[in-house]
């Protein structure tokens, strides 16, 4: 039975459906993410697990108990801002403790679990401090603390990363994912970053106006899209209706779009000698666009724009108004 069950739920704002009939189930342990660009309705989602929104209709469990009509407060569930939300006039030892103060547990006992848990997130040197004088990242781990500290049930993470630099966020990303698997945590993380839900998630369930659009793991989720948005909204493909694929390949499929990763199809300055692709092609280099180790080429095949993705290498590069020959697999095509 799953730890975490959403079932039928809808949720309306006046006359605006937020979440369409949600069926989602959530094992224990797992990080999932939910994914999507603003307004589909994640955050709306993760709000009615926490009871901060009520459903119009449709029942939420959490280990196997009824929680659709439970107060906020007694849903055992720690919840991660994007905003940290630390009490300014607190140190970093009264912040996380103040939840368990709230519980009324013995002083003895909050002492070692605070200790205990600002080593685990990195913080033991920070226990006097002040949020103001802490970093960003600082801030946000001496946040997540709090919420972990009383053991909840479930973490929610809504966006916490995301006013926090690149490079900072890629080690908090890491950061949580470690802390999550070394304390067996269920947490449900929020974001539109698809890099993000690719580094962090067990299950990334991709909504889209209201409904989840696919649920999936990360490498099933970028190599097999089961939808024209999935295949626009994870990773970078390729996407053209069946004319344009047959215009541009000379290569007839059954479907009303195909789909095909960029990095997927082979260029040269020459025709291709060997056997082992399906299709063969040639078109002209448009222009060149860098992506850090990986250049970009995008490409006129007989008036149909396709992208196509190398490594980065001087020796490899096409000027732009070249003429190229291309190759591909018919295997590496995903028909939608």
């Amino acid at each position: 039975m799953s730890y975490i069950r959403f079932e039928n739920i809808v949720k309306n704002f006046g006359k605006n459906e937020v979440l369409k009939n949600i069926n989602l189930e959530i094992e224990k342990g797992q990080l999932v993410t939910l994914l999507g660009p603003s307004g589909c309705g994640k955050s709306t989602l993760l709000r009615c697990l926490a009871g901060l929104e009520n459903v119009t209709s449709g029942r939420v469990y959490l280990d196997g108990r009824d929680i659709t009509d439970v107060n906020p407060r007694d849903r055992d569930i720690g919840m991660v801002f994007q905003q940290y939300s630390l009490f300014p006039n607190m140190t970093v030892e009264q912040n996380v403790a103040f939840g368990l103060k709230m519980k009324k547990t013995d002083k003895a006992v909050i002492k070692k679990r605070v200790a205990d848990i600002l080593d685990v997130v990195g913080l033991s040197d920070k226990i006097k401090h002040y949020p103001s004088q802490l970093s960003g990242g600082q801030q946000q781990r001496a946040a997540l603390a709090r919420a972990i500290i009383t053991q909840p049930k479930v973490l929610l993470l809504d966006e916490p990363l995301s006013a926090i630099d690149a490079l900072l966020r890629h080690s908090l990303q890491i950061e949580i994912r470690r802390i999550q698997k070394e304390m067996d945590i269920t947490a449900i993380f929020v974001t539109h970053d698809q890099d993000e839900a690719m580094v962090m998630s067990d299950v990334i369930h991709l909504m889209h106006d209201g409904i989840i659009e696919q649920s999936d793991s990360p490498t099933m989720m970028y190599t097999q899209p089961s939808t024209k948005f999935a295949a626009t909204f994870i990773g970078h493909y390729n996407i053209l209706s069946a004319a344009d694929f047959k215009k541009a390949t000379d290569v007839s499929l059954d479907c009303d779009d195909v789909a095909f990763r960029p990095e997927l199809v082979m260029i040269r300055d020459k025709p291709f000698e060997e056997e082992g692709y399906d299709m063969y092609f040639t078109g002209e280099i448009e222009v060149r666009l860098p992506h850090g180790n990986i250049l970009r080429y995008a490409i006129d095949c007989n008036g149909v724009q396709i992208d196509v993705d190398v490594l980065f290498k001087k020796a490899r590069l096409f000027p732009d108004g070249a003429k190229v020959y291309l190759a591909m697999k018919k295997a590496d095509c995903i028909e939608l």
